[in-house]
């Protein structure tokens, strides 16, 4: 279980990656491409939590659930925006707004403690249930290659070298199984203490569902990605339904 849980979150790395050295040598990407894929991602992560997550977690904790899910959606929310400043996803199509190279700096370290609780949540899932930590693995994925494009772009209009572009890329990267590893220490503990782990990352998850990614698809001027959150909400149904034929 734990190498298929680390190959889960090399997976997810390197979907960070593969996104940020995409733009390093394309220099363009399509915008509408971009936001209909953060959508996506977004419906699939709230039909998640809505649906799985914050039952599990209840059916685990009970009524302290509430309280380790408040608590992770609060220590993401106060480093993302108040330790390393104000972080937008999709950032790179606003470039008068970030192109100092503190501004740059401050986003790479807000998606860096975004991307080690990505790799925390998918590994705390799969080791509470398997099935569940797939369905998390996917939401995730859903969101890695914009990020990834998301860095990059950033970095790019802070006219950084492309050497410490890829080197931010990879330290994302990196981190997110810097999380699944962290993660693993719960293995060898009590089924509480995996239980409070699982609601923590069920309000991290929650964060970066309705604090990153719906803002920044209700921005857009285009239709179609607002429409594209309730196709991930179908799709989470879908590879609900999918995978548990699997597991079976």
């Amino acid at each position: 279980m734990v190498l298929k849980i680390l190959l889960f979150g090399l997976i997810a790395s390197l979907a960070e990656i593969l996104g940020g050295v995409i733009l390093v040598y394309r220099r363009r990407w399509n915008q509408r491409t971009q936001e209909v894929l953060l959508a996506l991602g977004a419906g699939f992560i709230l039909a998640l939590v809505f649906l799985n997550l914050i039952p599990a977690s209840y059916q685990t904790l009970g009524e302290s659930a509430a309280l380790y899910m408040l608590i992770g959606f609060s220590i993401l929310h106060f480093f993302e925006h108040t330790v390393v400043g104000h972080l937008h996803f999709g950032e790179e199509t606003h470039t008068h707004v970030m192109v100092s190279r503190v501004a740059s700096l401050s986003a790479v370290a807000g998606l860096f403690i975004h991307a080690f609780f990505d790799g925390f949540s998918i590994s705390i899932g799969m080791q509470f249930n398997f099935l569940l930590g797939l369905l998390i693995f996917i939401a995730v994925l859903l969101h890695k290659i914009p990020e990834g494009l998301t860095i990059a772009s950033i970095m790019i209009s802070a006219t950084f070298a492309r050497k410490k572009v890829l080197y931010a890329i990879f330290g994302i990267g990196l981190s997110t199984l810097v999380g699944v590893v962290a993660a693993l220490l719960f293995s060898n503990v009590s089924a509480k203490l995996t239980g409070m782990a699982l609601a923590f990352s069920a309000g991290t998850i929650i964060y970066v569902g309705a604090s990153d990614l719906i803002p920044e698809i209700n921005k857009s001027k285009d239709r179609i990605p607002p429409l594209v959150v309730f196709g991930g909400i179908v799709l989470y149904y879908l590879s609900e339904r999918f995978l548990e034929g699997l597991v079976r």
